[in-house]
């Protein structure tokens, strides 16, 4: 077999196993607030997610040819296999990390930066498509901002709307609400995060000069959605106390105004084709609607330890996945 089929194969693995620990790793992002307040038992909450972001993964393919064709191009990519292959490694090495320690940093920007990362030590900082990755960066960077807001918007007028309602049939109403909204969270997580490694297998392909266009083949499609709901099946438990808890005490009105905040986002930028981190999304939402709730509530330390995660995400993604490329370099 020829090196080059095996370092695709191996892409294609890797890839899978990208997903598979994104789903793990974002499953708190749909389920956090529904199981924080007990609108759904942890294992009812995990099962629903899994098949809502499996289903979701079906639907859409636009994010998926953005990563395949917007931050370089596949096409003319010296060293295309070895830099796919060392930018996944490093995406997998930083996302376990953060996983390991509970924190809920971003499988995107680790994923997105790793790219750059690799794709600079192979070729230099020219090798870049700027437009493109100017344009993801800055998607990355306003979805949780417009997340806060929208998600401080929402709860105020969840305010207003149910001001003088019983406080103990208002939580039960919205708590049967939160399954919806946990589900809708859930299925817009897939339509956006399982395209990434379905972008980065087409990348591959064609660097191996097996596809010519950036269409995702169906096997690409079906494979990545089941890793992402296998991935979310196991579960992220120390993400869900972080997102569920630690930001701040999320009553069921919270958590509805927050869900659907953030899936109104997260479908938003499916739309047009732009990758977003649906965990600095949830997150963004939480804290707008507890700042919109009651700002001393808000737990702004484990905040700011996620902002300072946010942030560092994407240039570590992006050192890690030079240095794998360079070794990667010297055995293959």
């Amino acid at each position: 077999m020829e090196p080059i089929l095996i370092i695709t194969m191996a892409i294609v693995v890797c890839a899978l196993v990208f997903d598979f620990i994104n789903g793990f790793h974002d499953t708190a992002n749909a389920i956090a607030t529904a199981v924080s307040t007990k609108a759904l038992k942890p294992r009812h909450a995990i099962l629903m997610a899994a098949v809502m972001n499996f289903l979701g993964a079906l639907m859409f393919t636009g994010v998926a040819k953005t990563i395949t064709k917007d931050i370089v191009d596949p096409f003319t990519l010296n060293n295309g296999s070895v830099v796919i292959l060392a930018a996944l490694l490093a995406a997998i090495v930083w996302n376990l990390v953060t996983w390991y320690y509970g924190i809920p940093s971003s499988s995107s920007h680790a994923l997105i930066g790793a790219v750059a990362g690799a794709a600079i030590a192979s070729a230099g900082f020219n090798v870049l498509h700027y437009s493109g990755f100017i344009k993801i960066i800055i998607a990355l960077l306003v979805s949780p901002i417009l997340a806060f807001v929208i998600g401080y918007i929402m709860y105020s007028i969840f305010k207003v709307i149910f001001k003088n309602n019983n406080l103990t049939k208002t939580n039960r109403n919205f708590r049967f609400v939160q399954i919806f909204t946990a589900a809708l969270q859930a299925f817009s997580h897939g339509t956006n995060d399982a395209q990434k490694a379905m972008g980065i297998i087409t990348m591959a392909l064609i660097t191996a000069g097996l596809q010519t266009g950036d269409d995702i083949q169906h096997w690409v499609q079906i494979s990545c959605a089941t890793a992402m709901g296998l991935g979310t099946a196991i579960g992220g438990w120390k993400i869900i106390k972080t997102v569920g808890g630690n930001i701040m005490k999320i009553r069921p009105a919270n958590g509805v105004a927050a869900d659907l905040s953030s899936a109104l986002i997260i479908f938003g930028a499916t739309h047009v084709h732009l990758p977003v981190s649906t965990t600095h999304v949830v997150s963004s939402s939480i804290l707008g609607v507890g700042s919109s709730h009651r700002v001393k509530g808000v737990k702004w330390t484990t905040a700011q330890r996620m902002i300072i995660t946010w942030v560092i995400t994407l240039p570590i993604s992006a050192v890690i996945a030079a240095l794998m490329f360079w070794v990667l370099n010297i055995f293959i």
